[in-house]
C-alpha cells in the first residue's frame, strides 16, 4: 500500500513569480500525522492548560500546520507556560505588547524613523557621535522600493542634532542602517517582503532589539532569524518577544557549547596564573568533556561519563549526515 505523500506548504510562502529558482519545500501536510488546527486547540483544557507532551510527540511525528505555526511557537520558545490559562496569558501579552511599546517609543525618541513605516540603509551618524548631513548620504531617491533614508521632516531633525554624547545611543545608531542593509535582503523571494511595511515592521523589531540588549546588539544573521516570526505572527509585539526568547536560548547553547564564549564567562578567580595552563586546553573541549577534564583531575577520581559514552558520541558524529537522512526511529540509528 503507498504511503499518503501528504500535501505540500509552498502556497502558505508565496514567492515572487520572477523567482523561478527557488527550492521547493520538502516538508508535507500529512493528515493523521501533522499537528493540524482541530488537533491543536483540542490540546488545551477549559481552562487554557496544554498538554505539551502529546503536542511535541506529534509534532516529532509530522511537523506543523502552517495555519497554526505563529501560536503554537510561542509556546515552543517559552513565550508562554504550558501550565498557565488562557486569562494568564492574555494578561502577559497584554504586559508585553506595552512594554514593548515603551520601548519603541524610546527608541522613536532618539531616532524618529523607528516605527514610521520607513528604514534606512545609509549611515546617519559618525564613530564620533556627529550626525550626518549630506543629503546624498541622508535620502535615497527611490521611495516606490521603501528604500527611504529619511524623510524631509527627519532629515531637517537630524540635521538640526548636536553631537551625540551617550556612546551607548552612538553606538545603537550605528547599526542601523546595518539592520536595514540586511532587512532588504531578507528572504527576497517572499511575496511578503515586497510590501515595504513588512520590511519596516522587520527593521523596528530588530532597531528596538538591539537597542534595549545591548550587549548582543546587532549582528549579520539576525534579520534571518527574525524574519519568521514576523511573517507568522501578525502582531508586532509578539512576534518581537517571540524572537527575544529565540535570542535568548541562542545565547544558552552557545555559552553551553562554545568554548571561547565559555571562556569569556569564566569566573574571574578562575583566571589566575596557576589555572591558566588548564583553562587554555579546557577551550579546546565541550560543555560535558570540560566537566571531564575538571572532575577528572582531581584526585584521580573516575570522571563523571564512562569512556563508552565519547565512543557512542564519536560514531554518531560520524555518521550524523547518513543519520539525518535515513533514520526515523531508534532502530533506524541502530541499524546505521
Amino acid at each position: 500500500m503507498w504511503r499518503d505523500p501528504g500535501a505540500p506548504a509552498d502556497s502558505f510562502y508565496e514567492t515572487r513569480p520572477e523567482c523561478t529558482n527557488v527550492p521547493k519545500s520538502r516538508f508535507r501536510i500529512k493528515a493523521g500525522k501533522t499537528l493540524s488546527a482541530r488537533k491543536w486547540h483540542a490540546a488545551f483544557s477549559p481552562e487554557g492548560y496544554l498538554d505539551i507532551g502529546k503536542t511535541l510527540s506529534r509534532i516529532h511525528r509530522g511537523g506543523i500546520h502552517p495555519s497554526i505555526r505563529g501560536e503554537v511557537w510561542e509556546f515552543l520558545l517559552g513565550c508562554y507556560d504550558p501550565k498557565s490559562t488562557f486569562e494568564e496569558r492574555d494578561e502577559i501579552r497584554q504586559r508585553r505588547r506595552e512594554q514593548y511599546a515603551t520601548w519603541k517609543e524610546e527608541c522613536r525618541k532618539l531616532f524618529p524613523l523607528i516605527g514610521s513605516g520607513r528604514f534606512i540603509t545609509a549611515p546617519v551618524v559618525t564613530e564620533d557621535g556627529i550626525p550626518v548631513q549630506d543629503p546624498l548620504v541622508l535620502l535615497e531617491n527611490n521611495p516606490e522600493n521603501g528604500l527611504i533614508t529619511l524623510p524631509q521632516e527627519s532629515t531637517t531633525a537630524v540635521s538640526n542634532l548636536e553631537k551625540i554624547t551617550d556612546k551607548g545611543v552612538v553606538q545603537w545608531m550605528l547599526t542601523l542602517h546595518q539592520i536595514g542593509l540586511d532587512v532588504i535582503r531578507t528572504d527576497r523571494t517572499l511575496v511578503f517582503y515586497e510590501k515595504k511595511e513588512n520590511l519596516a515592521k522587520l527593521w523596528d523589531i530588530l532597531s528596538v532589539y538591539a537597542r534595549i540588549d545591548s550587549d548582543v546588539g546587532y549582528g549579520q544573521g539576525m534579520s534571518d532569524l527574525c524574519s519568521p516570526m514576523i511573517i507568522l505572527l501578525n502582531d508586532e509585539a509578539d512576534a518581537f518577544w517571540c524572537f527575544e526568547r529565540l535570542m535568548r536560548r541562542l545565547m544558552m547553547w552557545a555559552l553551553e557549547y562554545d568554548p571561547d564564549l565559555y571562556w569569556l564567562y569564566e569566573e574571574d578567580d578562575e583566571k589566575s596564573e596557576e589555572n591558566k595552563k588548564r583553562l587554555k586546553s579546557l577551550r579546546h573541549y565541550g560543555k560535558y568533556e570540560r566537566e571531564n577534564m575538571k572532575n577528572g583531575g582531581k584526585n584521580g577520581e573516575e570522571p563523571p561519563f564512562p569512556i563508552s559514552v565519547f565512543l557512542v558520541a564519536s560514531v554518531l558524529k560520524e555518521k550524523s549526515a547518513i543519520l539525518l537522512q535515513q533514520a526515523r526511529g531508534l532502530d533506524d540509528v541502530v541499524k546505521v
